[in-house]
């Protein structure tokens, strides 16, 4: 409960610190919130070993998630959910690429992101990097981390407390939607479909 607690807080300070405008009470379920500015590049590893920059992701949304495969339960949670969102999508979901990215990158090797990946949906690409890699594109979509040792932990053993969201990207490269933890995949695949097919 603590470290949910403090994800909630990460996700708070995020959602003030972009100056967002968090959708209405009235509807129901939908606690999206529209991101003004949060672009830029970035260099990172997919799972595969390939380099890839934002820039091969232009033209397509995406759906960008920061975790660590280490991560007990929040982590699992949110890819399953971010899986959802792509299978309920149908024939749009070429549309969109969703991203894994590791927040901790000396255990999170190119290896290991592949074995984990492959859990959830088959076209979630994992992406991993140097610290100042992922240090870098942190800073672009404002997720905040911070190690955390439990008193009974094991020597080397730690926990990663970090912002529990999931960010919807255009296919432009700037920031659409912010989606907290907890938030059902059928609201995320609607608001999706919201910018995919405009009235």
């Amino acid at each position: 409960m603590r470290r949910l607690t403090v994800l909630l807080t990460f996700l708070t300070a995020i959602i003030m610190n972009l100056g967002v405008e968090a959708h209405g009470p009235n509807q129901k379920n939908k606690e999206t919130a529209s991101i003004t500015s949060n672009r830029g590049p970035f260099e990172l590893v997919t799972h595969t070993g390939k380099t890839v920059t934002d820039q091969d992701y232009l033209g397509k949304f995406m759906l960008v998630y920061f975790g660590y495969t280490h991560c007990p339960d929040v982590c699992p949670i949110d890819l399953q959910i971010v899986s959802e969102v792509v299978y309920m999508l149908g024939k749009d979901s070429a549309k969109v690429q969703p991203l894994f990215v590791t927040v901790d990158p000396a255990r999170d090797t190119v290896k290991v992101m592949a074995d984990y990946v492959k859990h959830f949906h088959p076209r979630l690409i994992g992406l991993t990097g140097t610290k100042k890699q992922i240090a870098s594109a942190a800073e672009i979509y404002r997720m905040q981390s911070r190690k955390s040792v439990p008193q009974d932990a094991e020597p080397g053993e730690y926990l990663i407390d970090h912002s529990a969201a999931i960010v919807l990207i255009g296919p432009d490269g700037g920031g659409l939607s912010l989606f907290p933890h907890g938030i059902a995949a059928k609201d995320i695949a609607a608001d999706i479909e919201r910018f995919i097919k405009p009235r």
